[in-house]
């Protein structure tokens, strides 16, 4: 089995550190900051850093590239339609790709970034999906449509239910917070914002999630809930015929809340 822990960064980034402790090799994904890994490496002697994975352009997700490949000589995968520095592999939608002996199937998510793409292993229930699905919330369209996030936020719900989710951010107090408003009869979501409230008061991470859990109470995946329907229609004093609209009222409403 792997092993993956979060070296955080910046102000609320974690960067994912996938360890194979028979071969002494490690992977990290989106790693905005050098540092963090550089420091990990020294502190475990032996480890060899192989591989680089990237889900989109944005700095905090590529700064820490080009000084860890040229540090460890790691190969850099990253979306085949985005500038990633130091790529070495450019991968699309449904390549399959193997590191630390893993399988892994690449999901194309267009919405935060139009290049977007998330990491699947499905034999160990993992998926690094950068800044497209979040604990409770999902990332915020800086290039894409709704229709577009609408539907690879789609895809990834459709995931087993046991699939562990690695976002990059520690957003998920305010993303729940988010979810209440919109779902204040929600149980699922109250109880989940003490539980992370709980969390973060005792200085521990909200992640990973599990898709289970996101349907259950993130209000972006929930866009076909009456619950929901209704929230949006209430805020935006009309009707919404598809789902796609709800989602588009519920980012906006995010963006301002």
């Amino acid at each position: 089995m792997i092993r993956i822990d979060a070296l955080p960064a910046f102000t609320d980034n974690y960067l994912w550190l996938l360890q194979d402790a028979a071969s002494q090799r490690c992977a990290v994904v989106d790693p905005g900051d050098a540092a963090p890994v550089l420091a990990w490496l020294q502190a475990h002697p032996g480890w060899q850093l192989s591989d680089i994975l990237v889900t989109h352009h944005h700095f905090d997700h590529v700064g820490g590239i080009e000084g860890l490949k040229a540090a460890t000589g790691a190969r850099v995968l990253g979306p085949a339609d985005e500038n990633i520095p130091g790529r070495d592999l450019g991968l699309s939608d449904n390549d399959s790709i193997e590191v630390l002996g893993l399988k892994f199937r690449v999901i194309a998510v267009p919405g935060h970034t139009l290049g977007h793409i998330a990491y699947y292993q499905a034999e160990q229930h993992l998926l690094f999906c950068g800044d497209t699905l979040f604990a409770g919330g999902c990332g915020r369209l800086f290039e894409g449509t709704p229709q577009q996030m609408h539907e690879s936020l789609g895809r990834l719900a459709a995931l087993p239910g046991a699939t562990q989710v690695y976002c990059t951010h520690e957003y998920t107090l305010s993303n729940l917070r988010f979810a209440q408003a919109v779902e204040p009869d929600n149980p699922q979501i109250a109880a989940r914002l003490a539980e992370v409230s709980r969390w973060r008061e005792a200085g521990r991470i909200s992640l990973p999630s599990n898709i289970a859990l996101e349907l259950a109470s993130n209000p972006f995946l929930r866009t076909a809930e009456a619950a929901v329907i209704g929230a949006a229609e209430r805020r935006d004093g009309r009707p919404h015929a598809e789902p796609s609209a709800v989602f588009a009222s519920l980012r906006a409403w995010k963006d301002q809340f």
